[in-house]
């Protein structure tokens, strides 16, 4: 915006002393055709309007010098223009870009989501009310894990390895038994790695 302002300025700089030379260049051609028609005898008139047409000769260098130093300036400030254009086209672009796939990502994850809500309704359904109360409150206080995977005697929830006592007592549970971990009270998932 304030590359596209200062351009804007330059531009009306511009105008105005691209006037201002006009102004000057026609004042200079009536006074030189006066000059020329013969119009003007008195000695002293002529040596005045001879003065006029070279002091509005200088003005218009002057003038002309001033339309070139603005028209350079306008010059760098379009160059800026364009260049910062191109960068928020870039950034547009960019930003396009990342919201698109931020979109297909909500996408996906609102598919398996709803995916994983139908398996958890199907799997639920045959799993004992009594079980799926407790895992449904340990799930709040454990942060959004109810239960975990015992893998090498280490529970995956929080971690921490099991104490031998502990470790005895899932080995000698029965296979249907619900056994917690000690340290974060989640369920225990009892696999082949679990290292009993």
């Amino acid at each position: 915006m304030a590359a596209q302002t200062e351009e804007s300025d330059c531009a009306r700089e511009q105008t105005k002393a691209e006037q201002d030379v006009d102004q000057v260049r026609q004042r200079a051609t009536r006074d030189q055709q006066r000059l020329d028609s013969g119009a003007v005898t008195s000695p002293k008139d002529l040596s005045s309007l001879q003065h006029e047409i070279t002091s509005l000769a200088k003005r218009q260098g002057d003038l002309e010098e001033i339309v070139l130093e603005v028209m350079e300036r306008r010059e760098s400030a379009q160059a800026r223009v364009a260049e910062l254009t191109e960068r928020v086209a870039s950034v547009q672009a960019k930003t396009d870009d990342a919201i698109a796939r931020r979109d297909a990502a909500f996408q996906e994850i609102d598919g398996e989501s709803a995916s994983v809500t139908k398996e958890r309704e199907v799997v639920s359904a045959s799993v004992p009310a009594d079980l799926l109360k407790l895992y449904d409150r340990l799930r709040v206080q454990g942060g959004g894990v109810g239960a975990a995977k015992l893998y090498a005697r280490t529970c995956q929830g929080c971690r921490q390895e099991l104490a031998i006592t502990e470790l005895s007592e899932i080995r000698a549970a029965a296979p249907d038994k619900i056994v917690r971990c000690e340290n974060c009270a989640r369920i225990l998932v009892r696999t082949s790695e679990s290292g009993l």
